[in-house]
């Protein structure tokens, strides 16, 4: 059954996605080469019980870290472990969850790191300007299809990448995953038509090289089978008239980038979006 939110509702979901990119910010100010994904984990957690939430992630289902890291292959679902040191080199997709005022808030962004192959920026880039494209078309009226579609025609058919298909994004309220599913590809005029109300997480993962993905052995840990780079960009959206809302702002996330020598900055396409 899909849910659909009151302007009210709407607002109190904002105010946890922005408590998410809070954290995403604190994250990016300080993430770099030589420190571990338990200490970026440490900062989100703290980020969130300090504006009186708590964090969605942990403890549900059983997984175990505020934030899901997941670096290079890894595509999402990766565990905030001290053992697990960033690289130069790296990119690592950086997913949060919140739970404030009974309702959630999700969002994520992939952290290039140091000396990133140029390839990889690409794949980064081109990731992030998809998530766009879904918004775009995350309208009242559309079909849930043409949201995925216009993901799935920029990556793949203008850009050669590969769209996961066994995950998918999600809508979002008092439940962090509820219906519908929000696949990253499909066909326009398809599926149940987008409503105003509706409050959906859309989140590309798109992979460099092929889209099958296995389960790593910590049992979370999503990869990609060929061992390629992966990447991942989220926003929490409200289906509107004319124009989707953005409940979550990535704007914090990518100012503190600017400031941080130790990450690389992934500018969006905005011509093509």
């Amino acid at each position: 059954m899909i849910f659909y939110k009151t302007q009210e509702e709407i607002e109190k979901i904002r105010e946890s996605c922005l408590l998410v990119c809070k954290a995403l910010t604190e994250v990016a100010k300080v993430i770099k080469p030589g420190i571990s994904a338990a200490t970026i984990d440490a900062l989100a957690e703290q980020v969130i019980r300090d504006n009186g939430a708590v964090p969605a992630f942990k403890g549900y289902r059983g997984f175990p870290s505020t934030l899901c890291v997941s670096v290079n292959e890894g595509v999402v679902h990766g565990i905030a472990t001290e053992e697990l040191v960033f690289k130069d080199g790296d990119i690592v997709s950086v997913d949060c969850g919140v739970l404030m005022n009974d309702f959630h808030g999700d969002s994520a962004y992939t952290f290039p790191l140091g000396d990133v192959a140029e390839d990889v920026m690409e794949l980064c880039r081109v990731t992030n300007t998809s998530l766009y494209k879904g918004i775009r078309n995350a309208v009242a009226g559309n079909r849930l299809g043409d949201i995925g579609f216009s993901i799935q025609n920029y990556v793949e058919r203008m850009h050669n990448y590969s769209i996961v298909r066994e995950l998918v994004g999600h809508g979002i309220g008092r439940d962090l995953h509820e219906a519908p599913e929000v696949p990253n590809y499909g066909k326009r005029g398809r599926g149940p038509k987008l409503k105003e109300g509706l409050v959906i997480a859309i989140e590309p993962m798109v992979n460099l090289g092929r889209k099958e993905v296995r389960t790593a052995k910590d049992g979370w840990t999503v990869i990609a089978k060929d061992l390629k780079p992966s990447a991942h960009y989220e926003h929490t959206v409200a289906v509107k008239d004319g124009e989707a809302d953005i409940l979550s702002d990535h704007s914090g996330v990518e100012a503190a980038i600017l400031q941080n020598d130790n990450v690389k900055s992934v500018s969006l396409k905005t011509a093509a979006v």
